[in-house]
């Protein structure tokens, strides 16, 4: 009686241990930021020392498995991970590593977002040179995607780095600058995780301003002209963002801009450096939701929207402020539908007639479009995927959309037609969003496309760090 209870003991202890090894080997789901493209991987880890990075590196490689990238993931490709790939999670690599307030100058782990940066340099007077509107996202993300913003005299993300080191495939850590391993600057800057981790940066500074706001209601067919004369030839004027209308009763045509003007006072600086929180979000977040279900709720956000910046005509801000957006208001979750971002970059002298396309497709076509918003970037081809060919505006478009295989694909098609007219007119597509574009398409738009490709699989010939994109669009 004993031996059989023995036994029984062991075959439930075996089948325990069994379980709980199982359950420690369960595939992970992980999801993009508009949910759209579910995919099991095998595991996630935290980025928590140089040595434990390095290693986890080395036996992917020697075992020929697959490493994705993650920092805040926000980017709506799959950029940050694979089927059955670790996922390594940079957030925690996040140290502030070197800080030289005279020289201007920052070296920081990939991790650190903006916010934490602005942290440390806001008392110095120093701002950042480039980042998204948000300044929620990491520097090695925002490095990844070769990043712009609402500035208009530099360029994206590349041209405010000193350097990088680049941990590789092989394990190897690599000092990485435009004069040294200059090929790998060129190519992990908007390289979106394909050559390695980014483990540390050495990032340019600047002042941190004080800036007269400026706003003006414009239609659209004056704004290139506006652009060129009120702005670009006015070296006041530091930082620039419009928005065109996507109500039904003033759809593509009317516009509004801000203008971030140098004050002429800059010793006020002092009474507006307190870094702004978020501001009361219930408000627009309300007439956004508005905006989703119907024709009356987008008239209602867009006319509420105009007059609200156009009242900030005269008002003071930081470069610094400026840099720390509201994007709270925007949150949004629905069981059946998500939001989701494109951005397309056409020449500024394209903008008229480019819009006028756009306008005549888009009101044959469903598309729940939300907003558009506009920036500047000017001619950049450094990065080995650069978008910005010519000095371009770009629109980032917000649209709501279903999450069934038939919203999904109707959706795809609109903007596989919207790429199509971008193309057309001279332009590009940012590559961080959905897979919609055809591989036709992308090559079109980047037409460097084969040489990355070629050099990815130079510096990482076991292919070790890869992504949904990658799987995509390399073949």
């Amino acid at each position: 009686m004993k031996k059989r209870y023995a036994i029984i003991i062991l075959i439930y202890g075996i089948a325990f241990f069994l379980s709980l090894e199982l359950y420690q080997h369960k595939a992970i789901m992980m999801e993009d930021k508009g949910r759209l493209l579910p995919t099991k991987i095998k595991d996630i880890r935290s980025a928590a020392d140089k040595k434990k990075l390095q290693q986890w590196v080395k036996n992917a490689n020697k075992n020929q498995e697959k490493v994705s990238i993650a920092g805040m993931q926000h980017s709506q490709g799959g950029q940050t991970y694979y089927p059955n790939a670790t996922v390594i999670d940079m957030k925690k690599y996040n140290k502030i590593l070197d800080y030289e307030p005279e020289k201007k100058r920052m070296t920081v782990q990939s991790g650190a977002t903006w916010a934490d940066i602005q942290k440390v340099i806001n008392s110095d007077g120093l701002a950042i040179e480039v980042q998204q509107s948000q300044n929620i996202f990491t520097v090695g993300g925002s490095l990844s995607v070769n990043a712009h913003g609402r500035d208009i005299r530099y360029g994206s993300m590349i041209d405010t780095v000193e350097s990088f080191r680049l941990l590789t495939a092989s394990g190897k850590i690599l000092n990485v600058s435009r004069s040294e391993n200059s090929e790998l600057f060129y190519h992990t800057i908007g390289g979106y995780g394909l050559f390695g981790i980014i483990l540390d940066v050495t990032l340019k500074l600047t002042d941190d301003e004080l800036y007269q706001i400026r706003a003006k209601a414009l239609n659209y067919t004056d704004y290139t002209n506006y652009f060129i004369h009120n702005i670009k030839q006015d070296a006041k004027v530091r930082m620039h963002i419009a928005r065109i209308s996507v109500a039904p009763d003033s759809f593509l045509k009317e516009m509004y801009v801000t203008d971030y003007v140098l004050a002429s006072d800059q010793s006020l600086r002092d009474n507006y450096d307190d870094l702004k929180q978020e501001r009361l979000v219930a408000i627009p977040k309300l007439a956004l939701g508005l905006s989703r279900y119907s024709d009356w709720g987008k008239n209602f956000l867009w006319d509420n929207q105009k007059k609200y910046f156009l009242h900030e005509n005269g008002e003071l801000e930081t470069r610094n402020n400026v840099m720390r957006s509201d994007s709270q208001f925007m949150e949004y979750d629905s069981p059946a539908r998500t939001e989701t971002l494109q951005e397309y970059f056409v020449p500024i002298d394209e903008f008229a007639p480019y819009i006028d396309d756009l306008r005549n497709m888009l009101k044959k076509e469903k598309l729940n479009l939300l907003n558009i918003t506009i920036r500047y970037v000017n001619h950049d081809e450094q990065a080995a995927l650069s978008y910005a060919k010519d000095d371009m505006f770009s629109l980032v478009l917000l649209i709501n959309e279903g999450r069934s295989k038939e919203d999904v694909e109707s959706t795809q098609k609109v903007v596989r037609k919207m790429i199509d007219i971008t193309l057309d007119h001279g332009g590009s597509y940012y590559l961080p969003y959905y897979s919609y574009p055809t591989k036709a398409e992308f090559k079109k738009a980047y037409p460097n496309a084969d040489e990355f490709f070629a050099s990815k699989k130079k510096y990482d010939p076991n292919e070790t760090f890869v992504n949904l994109f990658y799987k995509e669009y390399s073949q």
